[in-house]
Parts: structure tokens; C-alpha cells; sequence
């Protein structure tokens, strides 16, 4: 049983869409710490299954729809959560999107939509929700964003995503700036390959986690549990001084030069 570092927290979490989702495994996470948590599911499509999921925790947690591509509906999302709360001490960001056609063939060929749209729900998002939670933050807080090595490399196949993930790097560093004086510190956690929904739609994926074990320090990329527990860290006050930054969990595969 792990000690209860989050407890009295609450936090709210974007982007749990199964059971496999890396959003599952944080949330998961930060409830055994001791945290009260709050879900959006994007659409009647995943409603179910975020229900069924987050049932684990109990009938009282809420759960509220919420497109993070439309400003109403990320001000409707927080009008509910502020009749759950007066506060919130925590905010998960795991929310990627790219058509599909996009991830498949050359990045040139990318068209305007689709280059609009992965930005749009991968990266400004954030900036969205994070403008929305900061001033229910009153006592600080912690904004945590989940990224890729893709957005500091080129990843065959991982496209104008990697772009969208540039970008959600730079909009955390931007974030903990403007949001530091107001103590609440934004960080990335930048994942090796985990077999997730999101990632089995990237061409190419198995032979990537097999290129993680083969090249990675660790000879392997990184499971779930393991971006719980640094999820739970970066929320708690062994992260206190801890803003701006992506923080890797992927086998030390980042450090690599060949």
C-alpha cells in the first residue's frame, strides 16, 4: 500500500478512453495516493467505458462530457467540476489527436486540416484547460501533460503528431512561466512506447517497442504503473520545485546517440 502523498488532493483528469489508456494508469496513480478525482470522457462513443473504469472508485465519482476542441465545452466541463469543488490541487492532459491519414506516408504530404486539427486538440488544448483550472489552483497545483520523443527527434511514421508534441513542450515551458508565481508548476511526462489504443494507430508501432529493446539502457521502453508513479510524483511535494519540464520514462532510451 502506498503511502497517501495526494491525500486531500483533487484533481481532474483528460483523456482516459480504456483501460490501456496511459490517463488510466495515472489516474489509477493518484487515487491510491489519496487523491479525489474528476473525469471528462470525449463523446457518447467512450462514455461507457469511462463509466465502467472509473465505477472502480465509487458511485460519487463525477464524470462530465467535455470536447477539449470547443471552448464552450471545456467552459461548460468547468462550471460542473466548480459544483463538485471549491478547488483543485491537480489537472492531467492526455489528449492527442491526428487523422489518420496523417500518421501514415511522408510528413510533407500533411495537408492544412490536418495540421490544424493535431495542434489544435494535441497541444492549444492544454493552454485551454489550463487557463480554466489555474484559478481554482488557489493553493498552488500541479498540470501535468503527456509527450513523446517524437517531438525532439524524427520517428518515421509519428509525423505532423511529433509537431503537435513540439508544441506541447513549448506551451508547458510558456505555461510554468506564466502560471509559477500562482505556485502551480506544468510538466511533461515524456513515455517510451506503451501498447496503448492511441499508439497501435501509429504505422510501424511493434516494430518500435522492439527497437526500445534492443537499443534503450534499460532494454525495454516503460509500462504503465511505472507513468503512474511519476505521475504521483510530479503531483506531490517531492515535485515542489519541479516546472517546465519533460521528464523522461522510457528505459533511458532518450540519452542515446546510436
Amino acid at each position: 500500500m502506498q503511502p497517501q502523498v495526494l491525500a486531500g488532493k483533487v484533481g481532474v483528469v483528460f483523456g482516459v478512453a480504456n483501460k490501456r489508456s496511459i490517463a488510466w494508469a495515472i489516474a489509477q496513480a493518484w487515487a491510491a495516493a489519496g487523491a479525489r478525482l474528476v473525469f471528462n470522457y470525449q463523446g457518447e462513443r467512450l462514455k461507457e467505458n469511462v463509466e465502467e473504469l472509473v465505477g472502480e472508485f465509487g458511485q460519487s465519482t463525477a464524470l462530465y462530457p467535455c470536447d477539449v476542441s470547443s471552448d464552450s465545452d471545456i467552459a461548460a466541463f468547468f462550471e460542473k467540476l466548480r459544483g463538485e469543488t471549491d478547488r483543485l490541487d491537480l489537472m492531467l492532459h492526455s489528449v492527442a489527436f491526428a487523422p489518420k491519414e496523417a500518421l501514415e506516408g511522408d510528413f510533407v504530404s500533411t495537408t492544412r486540416e490536418a495540421f490544424r486539427t493535431a495542434h489544435d486538440i494535441s497541444a492549444y488544448s492544454l493552454v485551454a484547460l489550463a487557463r480554466e483550472a489555474a484559478p481554482l489552483m488557489t493553493n498552488g497545483g500541479s498540470i501535468l501533460a503527456m509527450t513523446y520523443y517524437g517531438a525532439e527527434k524524427v520517428v518515421p511514421h509519428y509525423n505532423v503528431m511529433g509537431v503537435a508534441k513540439a508544441s506541447l513542450e513549448a506551451s508547458t515551458r510558456y505555461l510554468a512561466y506564466d502560471l509559477g508565481p500562482k505556485k502551480i508548476r506544468v510538466n511533461c511526462i515524456s513515455a517510451g512506447p506503451v501498447n496503448t489504443l492511441a499508439a497501435r494507430g501509429i504505422s510501424g508501432f511493434m516494430a518500435m517497442m522492439k527497437h526500445y529493446q534492443e537499443r534503450a539502457p534499460l532494454k525495454r521502453s516503460c509500462d504503465p504503473a511505472e507513468l503512474g508513479a511519476t505521475g504521483v510524483f510530479l503531483a506531490s511535494d517531492g515535485g515542489a520545485a519541479i516546472t517546465g519540464q519533460v521528464i523522461y520514462v522510457d528505459g533511458g532510451y532518450q540519452i542515446m546517440g546510436m
